[in-house]
């Protein structure tokens, strides 16, 4: 049974300043991925970024970025964001028509495949899919907007796509999105998760860096916070 190599922030560009994005991306050059909110005002009710502006952040960010696309129709448009530069891409179970085919294809252009699951869907129905992943994302708010309140009840699906992976082996990360901060990534991390999204906990910081670094302490060792 092999376990992720260790806890990784992915904070989320959501909370940046859109107009100097090249420079937000740097002040998150000791984090692990670069968490690229993409959506489409149809699947979510807001509008954010697309594949021209991931492939121009992908030419200047100092780490991966983590496409999660929150968009209508991502067996068409999935594939693109990986040639586009996105070193992962996250499709939603609840708008993809074909999720086998849709994560070969990411695989395929090159980056990680992942799924995602709102708050109201729930796991049992796509741990079938597990082989053809290299993350599952629990998402701890209803996708679409930034700053909400984690919701606690998300952590036992946490825990049951935890205990799937370790059935069926492999490295597969669990990661967490929406109201992840200082208070909650200690009791993520314990129900199994390894990936987290954080963005106005890391951009709402006065010091970037030591809040990636304090997330980091806190999701290792949550009896510290």
């Amino acid at each position: 049974m092999a376990e992720p190599a260790h806890l990784q922030i992915s904070p989320s560009i959501l909370a940046a300043d859109f107009a100097h994005l090249a420079r937000e991306l740097q002040a998150i050059e000791t984090a692990d991925w670069a968490h690229v909110d993409v959506m489409d005002a149809h699947f979510v009710p807001n509008l954010t970024l697309g594949q021209p502006v991931v492939e121009a952040l992908a030419k200047v960010s100092p780490v991966p970025l983590d496409c999660h696309l929150m968009i209508d129709d991502p067996d068409r448009w999935a594939p693109d964001y990986a040639e586009a530069g996105a070193s992962s891409v996250t499709f939603h179970v609840e708008a993809v028509a074909d999720p086998v085919g849709t994560a070969r294809a990411i695989r395929a252009a090159g980056a990680r495949s992942a799924m995602a699951l709102k708050p109201g869907t729930p796991f049992g129905p796509y741990v079938d899919l597990l082989p053809e992943l290299d993350m599952v994302l629990v998402m701890t708010v209803e996708p679409g907007f930034g700053g909400q309140s984690f919701m606690e009840d998300q952590l036992a699906k946490v825990r049951e796509v935890r205990a799937a992976v370790r059935r069926r082996g492999g490295e597969i990360w669990v990661q967490v999105d929406g109201g992840v901060a200082q208070d909650t990534i200690g009791r993520c991390a314990e129900a199994g998760a390894d990936v987290f999204v954080a963005g106005s906990a890391v951009y709402g910081a006065e010091n970037v860096a030591a809040a990636i670094a304090d997330l980091r302490r806190a999701a290792a060792d949550p009896s510290e916070v």
